[in-house]
């Protein structure tokens, strides 16, 4: 059993008299570990050779400075980005590799350097190059500040941080092919083998009594989200995404991967028990629910060792008022609700197959295709035409912003799976969330009428990432005050990478303009190591209204039932036939590859099917990639 004290994260502030400047050196690598007390060991990417990644601490207004190495020996690149903060003036320090930099390859430094002038409270860090920060890479970036409205020694007695995450025993690099495949072809994510907390199974948490902690609950998984709750406890929220709120007592939470709440909670005077803390995933996400997988995860909050240990604790219900709904919560900034927008951007959610048979995830019928140059790249060299949202690509979804535009972005969600959407650079403000009763009322999507709302809120609660529920929508707001190129996408790993996301570019003009905005030695390098231009478009052509070679999204399915659609029905309901008629003799053995061997032993060439002569990489007609005419994506007030 793992124990764990309040002196992780425990800081003393005293009064800054001059902003510090904090220096890592960090290089990534792989190591087996156990985490899950499974007895199988798994690759996970290490920090100079240890796990976990070191938490970052700082004040606000330090200045951080992180050579990231790639250690990595098998030639696989990668990246950091800081979550939730906004990167004013450093927008090509944001991570997002092809985005706003080159990725980092092989045995490369890429130079982190940015101030946190205006941000405190809970945060973290991970990669941002395919599922990496699933493997492990990723912590905890903690600002503290001592105008903070909730302060140690009056408010709260002790801080300390607890993560939540899901657990493979394989990694992404495993796991991706199989997912992104013609073999699944609903998209179904595969299922964790646990759930951790602090990189834990049966944490314990030893605590005084008579006391009040801080708590950072944070989610830095990639997949799933949980109800947190502790057994015959109550706690006050006080911060969300690092934006302070006033107090709201609740006793459960629930939270979606990326999303990090901070509470307070006072402990009991009596010491004779111990009491179960519960991290509930929501089995709702899971395609499929193994028998043996644990999902009411249970670790301790132990007030005296010598104690009964404790058991699993319950809840009567996990309808909506049965934990804090956050839409109601009121900054204490009181930011009022921000005026009539500027500009709208309304997109729909979809998850659907294309013709090589993977199923992907669209805005708009588009899914996110990276570009061949980072986006902010081209900003930068693109002089009069940067304005012009038509050179980022047909297929990088990219939006461009004005200088101070109120921004809307409508989000229609027509899955039956939620969605957690973050976004860069930003804190929004949710301005319109539906709601529904239950699951018999969420059959349909419903999408956002601008005709027919709840009256929007006076002081909107603010975040940086908030989920959309299945069939549902809501309506997000945001002021264009802080230049740079960020990504809007959802915050499930899986989903990112099968394309839920599209590109805003703010005030290109602005990001020009700026000395600071300007590629680094360390950028420039990086990108030179790995052969990407650093003075050309997203399609690497030096006339940047020049799309011809870029990359775009497969071809959609045709309409209609083709020749090769018939054989593959056909080859559909035989290997089902089969597979009923295996299980019936065998039982539930676990056979690898069986779809390969059913197509194998009816000697068809599956991937023959999925292909099509035509297929090619040349760029096609709009028309034939499902581009939806700007107007009906976004409009100006």
């Amino acid at each position: 059993m793992v124990k764990f004290t309040a002196l992780l994260t425990s800081l003393v502030l005293s009064s800054v008299v001059s902003a510090a400047t904090h220096t890592y050196n960090w290089t990534t690598g792989y190591d087996d570990r156990d985490l899950d007390g499974s007895g199988e060991k798994t690759r996970i990417i290490t920090c100079n050779g240890e796990f976990p990644w070191p938490n970052i601490e700082i004040n606000k207004g330090d200045t951080v400075n992180i050579y990231l190495t790639n250690g990595f020996d098998d030639n696989k690149n990668t990246s950091m980005h800081f979550h939730g903060l906004f990167q004013h003036g450093s927008s090509q320090m944001d991570g997002p590799e092809m985005v706003t930099q080159c990725p980092i390859g092989p045995g490369q430094t890429f130079l982190y350097n940015f101030t946190v002038p205006d941000q405190v409270g809970s945060y973290w860090y991970h990669s941002h190059t395919g599922g990496q920060y699933m493997d492990g890479m990723r912590g905890l970036f903690i600002i503290h500040d001592e105008d903070y409205p909730y302060k140690q020694g009056e408010d709260y007695d002790e801080e300390l941080s607890l993560s939540f995450t899901e657990y493979y025993h394989s990694t992404t690099y495993e796991l991706m092919p199989k997912f992104l495949s013609l073999y699944n072809p609903t998209g179904a994510e595969p299922i964790p083998q646990n759930f951790l907390m602090n990189n834990t199974r049966n944490l314990t948490w030893e605590v005084q009594p008579d006391t009040t902690y801080l708590l950072r609950l944070i989610n830095i998984g990639g997949f799933t989200s949980y109800w947190f709750f502790i057994e015959d406890h109550e706690f006050d929220v006080i911060e969300v995404d690092g934006i302070p709120v006033e107090r709201n007592t609740t006793d459960m939470l629930y939270i979606t991967v990326a999303q990090r709440y901070t509470v307070l909670l006072k402990t009991k005077k009596d010491t004779s028990k111990n009491f179960a803390i519960m991290q509930l995933v929501d089995t709702g996400m899971l395609d499929i629910q193994p028998d043996d997988l644990i999902v009411n995860a249970t670790h301790t909050l132990s007030y005296n060792k010598d104690n009964e240990e404790v058991d699993e604790a319950f809840v009567d219900s996990l309808e909506d008022d049965a934990f804090l709904d956050d839409f109601y919560l009121t900054p204490i900034n009181k930011t009022e609700l921000y005026g009539e927008p500027d500009i709208e951007i309304s997109v729909d959610v979809v998850m659907d197959n294309l013709k090589n048979g993977i199923n992907y995830a669209f805005f708009n019928n588009l899914t996110y295709t990276a570009p061949k140059v980072p986006i902010l790249v081209s900003v930068l060299g693109a002089g009069d035409d940067a304005t012009n949202a038509a050179i980022y690509g047909s297929n990088t979804h990219s939006f461009v912003l004005d200088k101070d535009d109120i921004v809307q972005i409508v989000v229609n969600n027509q899955d039956t799976g939620k969605h957690p959407f973050h976004l860069h650079g930003h804190a929004f403000q949710v301005v319109d969330r539906d709601h529904y009763s239950g699951p018999e009322d969420s059959d349909e999507p419903k999408a956002y009428d601008e005709d027919d709302h709840a009256e929007f809120p006076q002081y909107p609660m603010m975040r940086d990432t908030v989920y959309v529920r299945e069939n549902s929508n809501m309506v997000l707001r945001f002021k264009a005050d802080n230049p740079g190129v960020w990504f809007f996408h959802c915050h499930i790993e899986w989903h990112l990478e099968q394309g839920l996301a599209l590109v805003l570019i703010e005030d290109p003009k602005g990001i020009q303009e700026d000395p600071n905005q300007q590629l680094t030695e360390s950028h420039k390098a990086v990108c030179a190591d790995l052969n990407i231009a650093t003075n050309a478009n997203v399609a690497n052509n030096t006339v940047f209204t020049d799309l011809s070679g870029e990359n775009v999204q497969q071809p959609p399915v045709p309409s209609g039932f083709t020749a090769k659609g018939y054989v593959a029905f056909v080859f559909s309901c035989v290997a089902g036939v089969l597979g009923l008629i295996t299980i019936s003799i065998y039982g539930l053995i676990d056979i690898s590859n069986v779809e390969e061997k059913v197509a194998r032993d009816l000697d068809i060439d599956v991937h023959k099917l999925a292909e099509d002569e035509s297929l090619s990489n040349e760029k096609r007609p709009s028309s034939e990639v499902g581009v939806v005419d700007d107007n009906s994506s976004s409009s100006r007030k």
